[in-house]
């Protein structure tokens, strides 16, 4: 029979002190604001929609209707995801006349892309 998880913390049995490493650490962490940014921008990258986005547009810019091409979607749906990418500051854009070209933001974005797939290509 399994026994039942405590929910007490459990206690450290060491003989060590700690103390100056956690205060070291609280010390380097960043801010609760800084966290909840970094939360936000990672929630961006968990819709497989957005990740398909910004994929098409590694290394090159493309219109909405260009992308929904691709993606076999439809533009309305495309134009809400790309809002939702530039509000993050993970896309731009530029007009030319009528017409909008997205790109990827900065390298940051690519950096991000790149090792995330290489982590689960592992």
């Amino acid at each position: 029979m399994k026994q039942k998880e405590s929910l007490e913390m459990p206690v450290c049995e060491c003989r060590h002190d700690h103390k100056e490493l956690i205060a070291s650490l609280k010390e380097q962490a960043p801010d609760d604001g800084t966290l909840l940014r970094l939360a936000e921008l990672f929630k961006i990258f968990g819709d497989s929609t957005r990740i398909r986005i910004l994929y098409s547009l590694l290394g090159h810019e493309m219109c909405v209707c260009d992308i929904a091409g691709l993606l076999g979607m439809s533009q309305s749906s495309i134009s809400h995801q790309l809002r939702i990418l530039k509000q993050s500051c993970l896309v731009k854009f530029r007009r030319e006349g009528k017409q909008v070209f997205y790109s990827l933001a900065d390298e940051h974005v690519m950096t991000i892309l790149s090792q995330g797939f290489d982590h689960v290509t592992e």
